[in-house]
């Protein structure tokens, strides 16, 4: 029998990563995930926008909520891991993994967007308001995140 390096490949592919935050505009998210070169489509919601990650694989999601949780220092991210029809969740607060949340809890308030992505009856290309970090240039994330921040002090 034999092992693989990646234990993670054990568990089964990642069918969705997603970061459930509470960051009232996709357009500030996406930029976030834009500046810290993570490829994601954002959509809105009531409770924040939700990134839905591009790259499953291996350690690429656990990556991109440190990355996305490190920048936005002080708001906490949830992170949910769709695997073969297993979700987890964990908390994510200034680039460090939290603790693990029921799945159950997470979703039991959650708006019908995020458990429609979750369950895979919807993609975010098919919602309203989507934006997508990729192709977007760090001068007009930098552009983005600047008047966000003058809004933000009004």
């Amino acid at each position: 029998m034999s092992v693989p390096d990646d234990a993670s490949s054990l568990l089964g592919e990642v069918s969705l990563a997603l970061l459930v935050t509470p960051v009232a505009d996709a357009l500030a998210l996406a930029a976030t995930c834009a500046i810290s070169k993570i490829a994601a489509d954002v959509v809105p919601s009531e409770v924040g926008a939700l990134a839905v990650l591009r790259a499953t694989q291996g350690e690429a999601p656990a990556e991109a909520a440190g990355a996305i949780s490190g920048l936005l220092r002080g708001v906490p991210l949830v992170l949910l891991v769709s695997r073969e029809g297993q979700i987890s969740a964990a908390r994510w607060l200034d680039g460090s993994r939290g603790d693990d949340l029921a799945p159950g809890l997470v979703l039991g308030d959650a708006p019908e967007v995020l458990e429609d992505l979750v369950l895979g009856e919807t993609t975010p290309a098919d919602l309203e308001g989507m934006v997508s970090s990729v192709g977007m240039s760090r001068l007009k994330a930098m552009r983005v995140l600047a008047s966000a921040a003058r809004a933000a002090r009004r």
